[in-house]
């Protein structure tokens, strides 16, 4: 096993711990959403700093994307919190994007491995395969099959639809930091995870299937 699958392993292993704590303690979610926001932030600001450098008008342009990224992730925060505070709201409404989000992660992953073949948009991410997104929308649907019964106010092919949806704008919101990433000629968006890089890379597809995802359930679930 090489260092850096190692270093990917442990990383992976303090995040599952970090995610049982989060869930089980309100205080441990506060800080550490609040810790995970800033650095995201921090991580988008430089990306972007780094995509307008040969700009030299670009001060009104970076002062917009921040407002526009802070004003979402604050949002997506508030979201979250509110989800484990306001007993109306059903928390399984947020948690699912995120298992989505997940699996879909891990299905891309393992299919791409495994069929390889033709690139999805090799001139945007060239490590993503078209056999990685089938992957994806293949695990995410398992996923909602086998979590059926927890939605039964929810016609099933609405819910299937819904999962598909999420697993798409996951995959989208990937493509789309990849996008950034390239367009700023670096690999990662920060160093802070040994193995991964930045808070961003891994939660890119997560920040922006959960929020759609909630809304979208939300919607069919009344």
């Amino acid at each position: 096993m090489n260092k850096e699958l190692s270093l990917r392993l442990i990383t992976s292993f303090c995040l599952f711990i970090l995610l049982f704590l989060m869930y089980e303690y309100n205080y441990i979610l506060v800080i550490s959403l609040i810790l995970i926001g800033v650095i995201i932030f921090f991580e988008f600001n430089n990306l972007i700093k780094k995509i307008l450098k040969k700009n030299k008008n670009n001060f009104f342009t970076l002062i917009l994307y921040k407002l526009f990224f802070l004003t979402y992730i604050s949002f997506l925060i508030y979201l979250i919190l509110m989800s484990r505070i306001n007993e109306e709201i059903d928390e399984l409404l947020i948690i699912y994007p995120l298992l989505v989000s997940i699996t879909s992660d891990i299905g891309g992953l393992i299919f791409g491995k495994i069929f390889k073949g033709k690139k999805l948009i090799k001139k945007i991410s060239p490590n993503k395969t078209i056999s990685g997104s089938i992957g994806s929308l293949f695990f995410s649907i398992l996923l909602g099959l086998y979590l059926l019964d927890h939605f039964d106010n929810i016609p099933i092919i609405f819910f299937l639809l819904i999962t598909f949806l999420i697993s798409i704008i996951s995959q989208l919101g990937d493509l789309l930091i990849s996008y950034m990433k390239r367009k700023a000629k670096i690999k990662d968006t920060g160093n802070i995870l040994p193995g991964h890089g930045g808070f961003l890379d891994r939660v890119d597809g997560i920040i922006f299937s959960i929020p759609i995802g909630f809304l979208l359930l939300n919607i069919f679930n009344s």
